[in-house]
């Protein structure tokens, strides 16, 4: 995976732990963008992020800091994932 420059969009009141899983669901969008990776981790890594981050108006704020950081979008990514019957998820970025 190509290592990211720029800073992720964390919350400085979340434990360590919520910035983990924040985090690795984060890394999980880019690897959709940048090598693909399995829908089942997709989807898992997103429940743990909305255990974190329940509020969808939180959701969505996140995506965009996230997008205009790094263009990676999380909510096509979970919605093909949900929607596919791929096993992998390659996206493309814009």
């Amino acid at each position: 995976m190509i290592m990211a420059n720029y800073a992720y969009p964390i919350d400085p009141s979340w434990s360590v732990t919520e910035m983990d899983t924040v985090i690795r669901f984060l890394n999980t969008i880019e690897a959709a963008y940048e090598t693909g990776v399995a829908k089942d981790k997709i989807l898992t890594n997103y429940k743990a992020f909305k255990r974190v981050i329940p509020s969808k108006m939180e959701e969505k704020q996140i995506g965009r800091e996230f997008a205009k950081v790094s263009a990676y979008e999380i909510y096509p990514t979970v919605k093909l994932a949900q929607e596919s019957d791929k096993k992998t998820i390659h996206m493309s970025a814009k």
